[in-house]
This record gives C-alpha cells, sequence and structure tokens, in this order.
C-alpha cells in the first residue's frame, strides 16, 4: 500500500558522526533526499541555486515566512536560514522521506508544524566528551579556535537530547548505522504513515459482512 513520506531530523553535536550516517542512510536507500534550504546569503562559488540552496533575497524570506511557508528558520550570523514549506509537503503526499540536518531549534519548529505528525526526530550523542573532542581534531577540518568554539557549543546541544523521539550513542558506527535503519524502517510502517490502511480495513469488512 502507498504510504506517506518521513520528515526525518538528524541532530546532534558536531564531531558525533551525524554526517557520515547521513551519507551512509542516503546510500542505503537512494529515495532519501536532503531538505534544500533556502537562505538570504550570497551563493558560494561552485554552489547551485535549488541543488545547495535556494539563494532568494532578505525581503522574500521574510515574506515567505509571513506566508508561513517556512517549516522553521532562524538567523545565523546575519543570514537567514529556513526550510521551505511547499517541497516537503509534495515529497510527503509521494510517500518520499526528507531528511532535515537541523540544530533543536529548528527540529521543535518542525516538530510543532502542521507536518509535525509526520516527523521522525533521532538525536546521536557521542560516547564521551573526550572522544567528541578527538574527532573534532582528527578530522582536520578546524583550527585550535574554532574546534574549541563547536566544543564548548556542544553541551547547549546535548542538553536537549530528550527533545527526540530516538536517542543514539554512536560508539560504533555500523552498529549506529543500522540502528538508524531498524528505526526508520518500523516508523514508515506507523499507522499515521499509511494513509490507504483505512480503506483496506473496510473492505475487508464489507467483504467479511458479504460472506456472513
Amino acid at each position: 500500500m502507498a504510504r506517506r513520506g518521513l520528515l526525518i531530523i538528524l541532530s546532534s553535536p558536531s564531531g558525533a558522526g551525524k554526517s557520515t550516517l547521513a551519507r551512509r542512510l542516503m546510500a542505503w536507500d537512494p529515495s532519501l533526499r536532503f531538505s534544500v534550504s533556502a537562505t538570504t546569503r550570497p551563493p558560494r562559488p561552485g554552489e547551485t541555486d535549488g541543488a545547495d540552496y535556494y539563494f532568494v533575497s532578505e525581503e522574500a524570506f521574510k515574506r515567505h515566512v509571513r506566508d508561513e511557508q517556512m517549516l522553521e528558520h532562524a538567523q545565523v550570523f546575519g543570514n537567514y536560514y529556513g526550510s521551505p514549506r511547499d517541497p516537503v509537503e509534495a515529497a510527503i503526499r509521494d510517500g518520499r522521506d526528507v531528511l532535515f540536518d537541523i540544530d533543536w531549534q529548528g527540529g521543535q519548529q518542525i516538530r510543532n508544524s502542521a507536518l509535525g505528525k509526520h516527523t521522525l526526530a533521532i538525536f546521536i550523542l557521542p560516547p564521551s566528551i573526550a572522544e567528541l573532542r578527538r574527532r573534532l581534531i582528527s578530522r582536520g577540518q578546524d583550527d585550535s579556535e574554532t574546534i574549541i568554539g563547536r566544543m564548548q557549543k556542544s553541551w547547549d546541544e546535548i542538553s536537549h537530547w530528550d527533545g527526540y523521539d530516538y536517542v543514539l550513542v554512536n560508539d560504533d558506527l555500523d552498529e549506529t548505522e543500522a540502528r538508524l535503519k531498524t528505526i526508520i524502517t518500523a516508523e514508515r510502517l506507523r499507522r499515521s504513515q499509511q494513509p490507504d490502511l483505512l480503506d483496506h480495513v473496510r473492505a475487508l469488512q464489507d467483504e467479511f459482512e458479504e460472506r456472513s
């Protein structure tokens, strides 16, 4: 039977493995799509409108917020970012899942929206703070000042762990990936995600009464 798509929110402090897990999920199920955010910042070299971001003016962005066309939005370093509603609604109707890489504030906005009943929120915890710092250093992507900033922000993010449906400790990447797949597979079968289920039950009832 047909099913509705899920809004899969994946959150974690930087370095907990969220990006790697997201890439593995999309390799596991190519129908999974990242939500393309809208932003008021100018495109960087190599970025494509509609693929990396939807690049819009500040006036247009604020108009979309007023018209409730953003599932969630925030201002970061003077620029606005948000998740447009229409592409997500279309995906849900078509039975396609949308993956969101957002923090707990954006996740709460989505959960409180009209699409909240289709949301699956998962938080990824590191096995320890020491291991989180080690992973950030081993990536070799940030200088020491940036790493200090990420570590300072990490506890604020971790403190909101109880606002999620599922919380996984990423102490082994392969095992965490397997648990994620199990969760998503089960959540796709939720009764609320199967719009044709009631009609099927009614058909069974009619058939039963005809045979009685």
